[in-house]
């Protein structure tokens, strides 16, 4: 760009004001150049972000299969433990096992995590492997539910 408008100012001292045609000629050259010159960087500064955005988007499954701990005792907990789960919006299935202690879930990845559901479970006053209910939470179930903490 610089050497453009370097010969442009050298064609103006070599020729003087006599051929103005010439002169205009160069100009529109000039500005030619540099609008092909924006336009590549342009191009190329959306493509660089148009490509950070493609790799910022993972795919996510939408019935995305889960197992986790929860503690309780009984069939009034295995109740409470999946009405928590499907509280949350993009569960699917949830199933606890009062023997093994394990949540068996289903979920749309697009619309929640299994993270979601861990906290809203620990709300109803149940731990999880990851999550623990405050203790006004589990404090606050009833005499049956309450399970040994660890």
């Amino acid at each position: 760009m610089d050497k453009c408008i370097t010969q442009d100012y050298e064609l103006r001292l070599n020729k003087g004001n006599s051929n103005s045609k010439s002169i205009i000629n160069i100009n529109i050259k000039i500005i030619t150049q540099i609008s092909i010159i924006m336009k590549n960087l342009i191009l190329a500064v959306v493509v660089f972000f148009a490509g950070f955005s493609i790799q910022a988007q993972e795919k996510l499954n939408k019935n995305a299969k889960y197992a986790t701990e929860v503690n309780g005792n009984c069939e009034m907990c295995q109740s409470r433990i999946q009405k928590a789960a499907y509280s949350v919006s993009g569960v699917k299935s949830a199933s606890w096992s009062i023997e093994t202690h394990e949540l068996s879930l289903i979920l749309n990845e697009e619309k929640t995590t299994i993270l979601a559901v861990k906290t809203a479970i620990a709300k109803a006053g149940y731990d999880t492997d990851t999550v623990k209910a405050i203790v006004e939470s589990y404090d606050k179930l009833p005499g049956c539910c309450q399970y040994e903490r660890k």
